[in-house]
């Protein structure tokens, strides 16, 4: 991993103080009315570089630059809303690939998932060629503790235990693993919209990430870094149904205190 380092370029710097306030880790100071970094061991969130209004502020080591926000981008709260209440996990998938830079894309919005404390600790393992071969392993796993997960899980319970049990014939699934389990959840869901706005369908397959969280041989065949475990599991195809109508769901618990 390259060394990421804060500059401020003076000439630019006016010193206003918005990278100062907006710093959460307090790291910059303004002295004869210019940012200074005091320190470089921080989180590089690069808060800093994104609010200075004159770009004075930057961070090496990056292969790319920054965007420039024009105008900020507001989604449409209705038609979100419509997404989420309307949204159901597939199992049904058409015979049909998906293509390389469709995949790309989705991985891209996990990437650009804000994490914890800026951790940048996940990582995408995609399923694509060798599919057939980790749902085996995984099969011959999952049979073994079956009985276990039967006493915990309704779903297990009645489930018939085929060569196709994970994955569904779907043509793709990314493994998500990070070092922290809220990292890699918030990517994954930044990657089933994006997924779906692709016109494919999504399911979390909770089943093969706990098998991949109990076998070291199906840790080691994926090269899951030591330090990292399975989140979850995203399934992703075009669908081959087509819902009719919501799922109703029980009303909120909410307390306002």
């Amino acid at each position: 991993m390259k060394e990421h380092r804060i500059q401020v370029d003076l000439a630019k710097c006016i010193g206003c103080g918005m990278c100062r306030r907006d710093c959460p880790a307090d790291n910059i100071s303004i002295t004869d009315n210019k940012a200074v970094i005091k320190s470089q061991v921080c989180i590089k969130c690069g808060h800093c570089v994104a609010v200075c209004p004159k770009g004075a502020v930057s961070m090496t080591g990056f292969e790319e630059p920054p965007v420039e926000i024009k105008k900020p981008v507001i989604l449409d709260p209705q038609q979100l809303m419509d997404a989420i209440r309307t949204r159901r996990s597939i199992r049904q998938f058409k015979n049909k690939s998906v293509a390389q830079e469709v995949t790309a894309q989705i991985i891209e919005a996990g990437r650009l998932t804000p994490s914890g404390e800026n951790a940048q600790d996940v990582s995408y393992f995609v399923l694509k060629d060798n599919m057939e071969r980790f749902e085996k392993m995984a099969v011959r796993l999952f049979k073994r503790l079956l009985p276990f997960a039967r006493l915990v899980n309704p779903m297990a319970k009645n489930k018939e235990i085929d060569d196709h049990f994970f994955f569904f014939q779907a043509p793709v699934a990314i493994v998500i693993a990070a070092k922290e389990d809220i990292n890699g959840a918030l990517a994954a869901q930044n990657m089933e919209f994006v997924a779906e706005a692709n016109g494919l369908g999504v399911l979390y397959s909770g089943f093969f990430t706990m098998v991949v969280n109990h076998s070291r041989r199906l840790r080691t065949a994926l090269h899951i870094p030591k330090g990292k475990k399975a989140v979850t599991t995203l399934v992703l195809g075009y669908p081959k149904i087509r819902y009719q109508r919501s799922a109703q769901r029980d009303t909120a618990d909410i307390r306002y205190m």
